[in-house]
């Protein structure tokens, strides 16, 4: 039986998601390495500027752009948005209020109106 455990690593693509940030636009030494859950740990409570400028500035993965843009995953791309965006782009988008924007802002809202209306009638079904 081993008295030691070894660190638990990611790759750098599970480390950047979990970040929220765009994999390729991370550093060379992120991108090329792993990412141990203390390293994680560290970079999520003490960020280095290179991961503030990132959130900040972007570019942002497509689940970033979509909670940004308040749309799904799948109605940025109806929407014709498949590469990631910066938050410039992201505040542009939501100036222009383009039209497929606008329905799928409603189409969202529908969705958790349902989600939440299931959820009560299931909290009403225990009760």
């Amino acid at each position: 039986m081993k008295s030691h455990q070894s660190a638990q690593t990611m790759k750098p693509a599970t480390a950047a998601k979990k970040l929220g940030v765009y994999l390729p636009a991370t550093p060379a030494e992120f991108q090329e390495g792993v990412v141990s859950r203390a390293e994680l740990g560290e970079l999520q409570t003490n960020p280095p500027q290179w991961l503030q400028d990132l959130r900040h500035n972007g570019p942002h993965p497509r689940p970033v752009v979509a909670a940004r843009l308040g749309v799904s995953i799948a109605g940025l791309a109806r929407g014709g948005v498949t590469e990631p965006l910066t938050t410039e782009q992201i505040e542009a988008l939501r100036e222009d209020k383009p039209e497929w924007l606008e329905k799928e802002r409603a189409t969202q809202a529908e969705v958790r109106k349902e989600n939440a209306r299931i959820k009560e009638k299931k909290k009403a079904q225990e009760d």
